[in-house]
């Protein structure tokens, strides 16, 4: 598949739960992005996704081709602080989807009162996730040596990124 052209994102519904969760599950079974180990199955992927500030589904020609979600990093004082986490299905990464659905997300993110979009555990070896997220204006903040255990059981760096919005 070449790039993809004339990706979009919108607001996910109660149908998209499906394919949302399949690529979720994607992401959490090659163990080396998602914090998460257990999959999700559909009613708790029902109930994950709806618990989110906002949840976005990309599609390009029809196909859900990935997905993210949106949601406070933290409460009280420090609410206005964003957190995501993005997904792209395995065929289609490489293609653009990505830049697409965390643009989105940051648009959205500003939309709903966020200032700031941190990410708290970007794994150093995801180097086209970091490559975007530098392109895209996000700004290291430091990195937790050994912070993320991949799916291997070794320990890799993780990088913490933030984007003011």
């Amino acid at each position: 598949m070449a790039k993809m052209k004339n990706v979009t994102v919108r607001g996910y519904n109660i149908d998209d739960v499906p394919e949302m969760a399949e690529i979720w599950n994607e992401v959490v079974k090659e163990g080396n992005a998602f914090p998460q180990k257990e999959t999700l199955d559909y009613e708790g992927a029902k109930k994950f996704f709806a618990s989110q500030t906002f949840c976005g589904v990309a599609e390009y020609e029809g196909e859900t081709v990935g997905m993210y979600i949106l949601h406070p990093n933290n409460v009280g004082r420090c609410g206005h602080i964003a957190n995501a986490s993005y997904a792209v299905k395995s065929t289609c990464r490489g293609k653009g989807a990505g830049k697409v659905i965390v643009e989105h997300c940051l648009f959205i993110a500003k939309q709903k009162g966020f200032k700031v979009l941190q990410f708290n555990a970007v794994v150093a070896s995801n180097v086209k996730a970091i490559k975007l997220y530098e392109a895209l204006g996000f700004v290291r903040l430091g990195t937790v040596p050994k912070g993320f255990e991949n799916k291997e059981g070794v320990f890799e760096d993780i990088i913490l990124f933030y984007h003011t919005l």
